[in-house]
């Protein structure tokens, strides 16, 4: 295993599939981009939305520039599928823009992993909702990850 390694490695289980979806969730909230980008591949490629990106320099100026837009970023992934290097995962995140509008933006991703268990293909499709504030249903602080006790996208309803 190379020392730039992001366990659990492939082949995954279904329980390290799950660890990983989590693991993945907690960075995302973290909202720190040097962070989040080093489980990926040095030359990882993403399609997120209809944007193409190329390596974790692109990776960490992406994820930037949207934290900046998106305030009040919250995320849940879950699991949809996985393989033997493969994973499946469908998330909700809620977020405002600088009109202090909220939405909820559901997606898909498709994750391919190498043997260091470094993400090297990420596709990613998401659409956003306008929603009323009242209607939010992720409010944990922000400052940590989603707490064990708070309810998946299954256990709130969400398609």
């Amino acid at each position: 295993m190379s020392k730039e390694a992001k366990p659990p490695c492939p082949p995954f289980t279904y329980d390290d599939a799950v660890k990983k979806v989590r693991m993945a969730e907690d960075a995302w909230n973290s909202r720190d981009p040097d962070k989040v980008k080093m489980a990926y591949t040095k030359d990882t490629v993403w399609r997120n939305r209809s944007q193409f990106l190329n390596g974790r320099d692109e990776i960490a100026a992406f994820l930037a520039e949207k934290w900046q837009k998106e305030d009040g970023y919250r995320l849940i992934k879950e699991i949809w599928a996985h393989s033997d290097d493969r994973i499946a995962v469908r998330f909700c995140y809620e977020y405002h823009d600088e009109k202090g509008e909220w939405f909820r933006a559901h997606g898909n991703e498709n994750w391919e992993f190498d043997v260091n268990g470094l993400m090297k293909f990420r596709h990613a499709s998401i659409n956003d909702v306008p929603i009323a504030e009242s209607e939010r249903k992720f409010h944990w602080d922000r400052s940590g990850p989603r707490p064990e006790d708070h309810p998946d996208l299954t256990a709130l309803g969400l398609l």
